[in-house]
């Protein structure tokens, strides 16, 4: 899977150690892309579902066209693409329940998340900084 990033965070000069602590979860998947076009976005879920599924703690954070994922009414993309909500549906199954949008994507789109399917957690400026230290791994798509 080219393309990914995959980030474990550094610890600053005052810390030689990250400090697991404040970590809220093992592991951060970024979804930056809409629904249909590439298959990034669907990569990124079958991701999260296969880290989930090797018990590992899972957030999401919807930013940038990735928020256009989780709107409701989604059809099949053009040539037949399947759509992601049958995936987006699967979360809760497999106990996937830390969903966070980008606030900034979200109000770009004229979007809010009552246009949304899922209940979600606005983060924005720093909140999102202290989501990407909070997770051990990150991994973008």
């Amino acid at each position: 899977m080219s393309g990914q990033e995959i980030r474990e965070p550094e610890a600053s000069e005052s810390d030689s150690v990250v400090d697991n602590s404040t970590t809220t979860g093992d592991l951060l998947v970024i979804l930056r892309h809409a629904p249909h076009g590439s298959s990034w976005l669907r990569e990124g879920l079958d991701t999260a579902l296969v880290a989930a599924a090797f018990g590992q703690q899972v957030t999401l954070l919807f930013a940038g066209e990735g928020v256009l994922a989780l709107l409701t009414g989604q059809t099949a993309g053009p040539l037949g693409q399947k759509g992601t909500h049958g995936v987006i549906d699967m979360l809760a199954m497999y106990d996937i329940d830390t969903l966070m949008v980008d606030g900034r994507a979200l109000k770009s789109r004229g979007l809010c998340t009552d246009d949304l399917m899922l209940p979600v957690t606005l983060v924005e400026g720093d909140g999102v900084v202290s989501l990407l230290h909070g997770h051990r791994l990150v991994l973008n798509f």
